[in-house]
This record gives structure tokens, sequence and C-alpha cells, in this order.
């Protein structure tokens, strides 16, 4: 497939691909702006960016700060956001202006959340990517005249690589993570896609093994810097508040993370399972006081459905968005995790992280802010997402892996009764996370000569 033959599809299948997003937005909740004029790179033709206080410059550190010519940063959703956090605060903090894009809801709000007093300077603004229509990257990119655009681990898109390359900004792929599927992608697509890639001015992988599978495609073999996601920029106070929450309700926890459909209702069945068995115990010396679960879906959207379940279980629970006290956690068999942005009050709250995503096949999730909090992980078959820092993980005895949800929640029960095993646990995540960072500041050395 060539270039013509792509946008040629591409503006055929717009009516359809617009419904989709549109059906999707509205089932997830939250901004989207599936139609606004950012989506189609259009622009007010006269309008300056402007920070809070009406003024065109500010002082940063010392000198006049201008947003002009940003460095362009580009993490399409949540996970992203995340881990581009680091490096963007690296930027902030040497002066430079950052754009900020993103394709989700939740990921611009994640955003929005991180980088707040930014914003509200002016030193960082958020913009939607638009769709890769040709009048709508040249549409964006003439408005915001980046002086390179870094594509946070995936989304490039032929023709937004293709109007960077004839407006001479660069382009750089940053963390990148390339699987199997997205060699295979690239193979379906011919050559449009493979171009897109040859085109960009740098590629730094997050493996060996994403470096050979992209050199496996007819590029040249990228340089390995590490994956961003080991930069955990730690919120000391949301882990000290579900520490104290931890302490006061004296049970043990095991947190249930970023579960994806599916894995919820199995998760909730085998808890209900484990208090059913706890309840029939006859004995009652013999009975043991359960852990108090914390079932957190990865999705915002999903929070009603995995709410209904609950509903329909044996199980008490308590929502956490309804600010529970202390007793009523003490007193649940769940506490639901239906809030944002609160990942590290959950692990700071946990004696065993179960990693969610890696039950069904999802590819897995992030294990790695447990880690960093010193919380045991536990993790299914499916990681292909995190196939290197799950195996790292495993070897370095930071994370143990099972075969099934039911097996996951009997593991973490061992866990719980296993004082030492925890903690050399938790401490070998620590020291493995440790071996790993810097990779948001190895990032900026390499890149310096593309953000002046």
């Amino acid at each position: 497939m060539n270039q013509f033959l792509y946008t040629l599809l591409l503006r055929l299948a717009k009516p359809i691909i617009l419904n989709i997003l549109e059906k999707k937005a509205k089932k997830a909740g939250g901004l989207w702006d599936i139609r606004g004029n950012e989506r189609f790179g259009i622009y007010p033709k006269k309008e300056n960016i402007k920070p809070v206080s009406e003024q065109s410059d500010f002082d940063v550190r010392g000198h006049q700060f201008e947003f002009k010519n940003p460095i362009w940063v580009h993490a399409v959703s949540l996970g992203e956001t995340r881990a581009a956090q680091p490096f963007v605060r690296i930027l902030l903090d040497q002066g430079h202006p950052v754009l900020l894009t993103h394709t989700t809801s939740t990921g611009r709000a994640q955003g929005a959340r991180q980088f707040s007093e930014d914003i509200g300077e002016g030193r960082l603004v958020q913009a939607w990517m638009p769709y890769d229509l040709p009048e709508a990257v040249d549409g964006f990119l003439t408005h915001w005249m980046p002086r390179c655009g870094i594509l946070i681990e995936r989304e490039v898109w032929p023709n937004m690589v293709l109007s960077a390359a004839c407006q001479k900004i660069p382009m750089i792929l940053a963390s990148a993570r390339f699987s199997e599927s997205s060699a295979k992608q690239v193979k379906l697509l011919g050559g449009v896609l493979l171009e897109a890639y040859k085109k960009l001015s740098l590629i730094l992988a997050q493996t060996q093994q994403d470096a050979e599978r992209l050199e496996s495609i007819g590029l040249p073999m990228p340089k390995v810097i590490g994956n961003l996601k080991f930069d955990v920029d730690i919120s000391m106070q949301q882990v000290d508040l579900g520490a104290m929450l931890r302490q006061s309700i004296n049970r043990h926890v095991v947190v249930i993370a970023s579960t994806r459909e599916g894995e919820e209702q199995v998760f909730i069945q085998g808890i209900s399972q484990l208090k059913a068995a706890n309840a029939n115990v006859t004995n009652e010396a013999d009975k043991q006081l359960l852990p108090l679960y914390v079932i957190i879906p990865r999705h915002p959207q999903r929070f009603a459905q995995v709410e209904e379940i609950l509903k329909k279980s044996s199980l008490t629970y308590v929502r956490r968005t309804d600010n529970p006290s202390d007793k009523d956690i003490r007193q649940a068999d769940v506490l639901f995790g239906d809030s944002l942005g609160e990942m590290f009050y959950y692990y700071g709250l946990a004696d065993v992280a179960i990693i969610g995503g890696s039950f069904g096949d999802f590819g897995g999730q992030n294990h790695i802010e447990a880690c960093a909090v010193g919380v045991p992980v536990i993790v299914g078959p499916h990681t292909k997402n995190f196939e290197k820092a799950v195996n790292d993980a495993l070897i370095e005895g930071a994370a143990r892996r099972t075969d099934s949800e039911h097996n996951a929640l009997l593991l973490a029960n061992a866990l719980l009764n296993d004082d030492e095993q925890r903690k050399q646990m938790g401490k070998a995540g620590k020291q493995w996370l440790t071996l790993h960072q810097g990779v948001s500041q190895r990032l900026y050395s390499i890149l310096h000569a593309y953000l002046n």
C-alpha cells in the first residue's frame, strides 16, 4: 500500500471511524472532542498562546520565557503520559516550552493533573493529536511549529511523519515498543508504514528484542535506551496515606490493579469462594481474617460495569470515591478503586499486588509502579507488552507468575502468610528498579541536539 492509497482509504473510512470513536467516547465518558477543530488541525488564525497572567512572556528561573517553537511530546494515553512525566519534567526544568498531545481522554486528564502548575504558568500546553489526514497534520504542524516531535513508545502515523519531514521537523520515536504484532502490522500495510518508520530522524528502543524486531522489518538497528516507565515518579504523599490506612485497619491487603474486561468477574468469584470456604469452617479458632481486596479497573468507563458485578456477588464492598471511614473499609470484603490518579495510594496500602491485564489476552499492564513501592507482584501468563521488564522482575525475585486468577488469589494468600518472603520480594523490586532508572536523563542527553 502506498501513501496515496492509504490516505484515500482513510478518507473513505472517515465517517465510520468517527462514529466508532464517538460511541467509544460516550461509553468512556470524559472529554474526547472527537469532531473538534483540533482533531482536524484547525486553529484560530490569530490565536496567541498566553499564560494565565495574560502576559506574552514571564520569568522562569531568571530568564524570560516565551511559548514558541515548543518541543512536542506525544503521549497517546494514560500509560504513556505517566511514563513521559519525568522526561517532560526535565524539559520544563531546563526552560523548554512543551506541547503535550494525547489521543485519549484519560491521557489528557492525567497530563492535566501531572502538569497543572506548568499549564497554569503557560510553560506547557496540551492539545489533541490530529487525525492522520494531510490537511489535519499540516494544520497542526503549521500552527505549533515544534522544533521537534517525540513520540512515546508507538503511534507512528504515515501522513504525520511525511508532513513533518517536508517541514524539516525532526521526529523521534523514544522508548520504542515494537512487538511481533507490530511487525506483522507493518508487513500487512506494506510500504506506507515502513516508509514512515524510515523517515523518522531517530528510533530509540526499549529493549534489545524491540531493536531486533525493528531491524527485522528493514530498519538500521536502533540504539537501546530502556523503558521510560522505569523512571517512576512516586507520589510519597499517596504512599504514606495508603500506609496509614493499612495500619489503621490492621488487616492484610491484596491490590488487584489495572484489571481488564472479563478478569474482574473471575476474581470476584474467586474471592467469594474463599469467603464461603472460610465461613464453612466449623471451628471458630481455625477461621481466618480474610484480606481486604482492592479491585481497580484499568479503564474508568468500566467502573459501572464492574460495580454491577460486585452488587450481584455475595461480597460487601465500599467505593473509594465515597470516602469511606476506616471502620467501613475494615469491615468490607472489597475496596472498589473507582478513582483516578491514585495508584500509589493503593500500592501504599498493599501487602501484595496482582497485576491485571495479564490473565486475559491483553498483553499485561504496568507492574513497575508496584515494584517501586516495594510491593511483591503477581502476574498472569499474558505479559507481552512488558515482556522484558516482567522477565527481569521474575529473575530478580520481585515478581511471581501464575496461570489463572484463581491461582493468583491462592498465591497472594500464601505470600500473606510468609512475611519473610514478602519482605525479600519487596526489597528485590526496589533494587531491580534502581538498576534500570535514569532513562529520562539518557534520553534528554541523546536528544540534546534536537532540542535547541
